[in-house]
């Protein structure tokens, strides 16, 4: 894995896997140039926090789970449940 673009990150790592929690105003420019060099998932924040999309790398593409909802922690347990369906861990 390589260096993270996006530094500073908080991460929701009270279960597998870690997810990093991208604030409002980074670019999707921004989190796919993290997730491709990182390879970790990304929780984004979208429109000052009122809904938040999951974003990972699948090993060629970004992938975005959209309308995870505007709570933080249920967007988290959300995307948790989505990567792991998906076999992401």
């Amino acid at each position: 894995m390589g260096v993270p673009v996006l530094h500073e990150l908080n991460y929701d790592d009270s279960d597998s896997p870690s997810i990093g929690l991208v604030p409002p105003g980074v670019t999707w420019e921004d989190v796919y140039d993290h997730i491709k060099i990182a390879h970790h998932p990304l929780l984004v924040a979208l429109d000052d926090g009122a809904d938040h999309a999951g974003a990972y790398w699948d090993g060629t593409k970004m992938i975005v789970a959209e309308d995870l909802g505007p709570d933080e922690d249920e967007a988290v347990a959300e995307f948790r449940e989505l990567l792991r369906e998906r076999g992401e861990h």
